[in-house]
């Protein structure tokens, strides 16, 4: 195979959710750079149709649509739409998450506070996963990624919530890869600290000069980093890789503690 087609995208169908901004965003330019028609699934879906404005001045057939993980009817919407859009899907970016990393100390918070950590960050993704994974079976060619973090294997104070969910979300895709395979490919993409609005609303520079203490690769990441091992995964070059979670994150670990 020549190496123009390890990454050849052309006509195939992404979902990329929380894809208005940041690591989401990165990863919708980059597979529309690969061929993809793109599909922006985000809450503020004022932004998300600024980017498909972006896209499609570039030449690539997109579609914006409000999307809140938290509501099944929500995720069940956007398949449809996405289906009805463009007839398939080929490719799905679980990229929209959150929680209370870094201040969820057991003893102030409730239970209440670890579910939603769990929907946002895994229930979230799996069902959008079943729903897609018909058509992807269906169309022949399945790639699901799903955002991780360094979080699910560091130890650190007030994380238990959010780093337990990302946890959750490597070996749920180890063990989906026997379920949804051979057509379909279900990684993780775990991103260290990558410079994105959320980190920069606590980052100062002696944390970052202590994070870059155990980075050998002496710098943050981007959103563009992670975009690329997206892309790996998304595409053809990656088609003997499944059920993985690839840690980018300069070769070190960056904790906020």
């Amino acid at each position: 195979m020549k190496i123009n087609e390890l990454f050849d995208l052309k006509n195939k169908v992404a979902i990329v959710t929380g894809g208005a901004d940041g690591i989401g965003k990165a990863t919708a330019l980059l597979l529309a750079e690969a061929g993809a028609h793109i599909v922006i699934a985000d809450l503020n879906v004022e932004k998300a149709q600024k980017l498909v404005e972006e896209l499609e001045k570039k030449g690539t057939k997109s579609l914006a649509v409000q999307c809140n993980i938290l509501e099944d009817q929500s995720l069940v919407e956007l398949v449809d739409l996405t289906v009805k859009t463009f007839g398939t899907i080929n490719i799905l970016i679980n990229n929209a998450g959150g929680g209370g990393g870094g201040r969820e100390n057991p003893f102030k918070i409730s239970i209440d506070d670890i579910k939603r950590d769990y929907e946002l960050n895994v229930f979230s993704g799996w069902r959008l996963s079943q729903l897609c994974a018909p058509h992807m079976k269906k169309s022949g060619y399945g790639s699901i990624v799903f955002t991780s973090s360094m979080s699910s294997r560091n130890a650190s104070p007030n994380m238990s919530g959010y780093g337990g969910s990302k946890a959750s979300v490597n070996h749920m895709v180890a063990n989906l890869a026997f379920d949804f395979g051979p057509e379909i490919r279900i990684n993780a993409v775990g991103p260290g600290a990558t410079r994105t609005v959320a980190l920069a609303s606590v980052l100062t520079p002696e944390i970052e000069e202590k994070m870059l203490e155990h980075t050998p690769i002496k710098r943050l990441g981007t959103a563009e980093d992670i975009a690329g091992a997206m892309l790996y995964l998304a595409s053809p070059i990656s088609s003997w890789v499944s059920g993985q979670t690839i840690f980018v994150n300069g070769g070190g670990v960056q904790t906020l503690d």
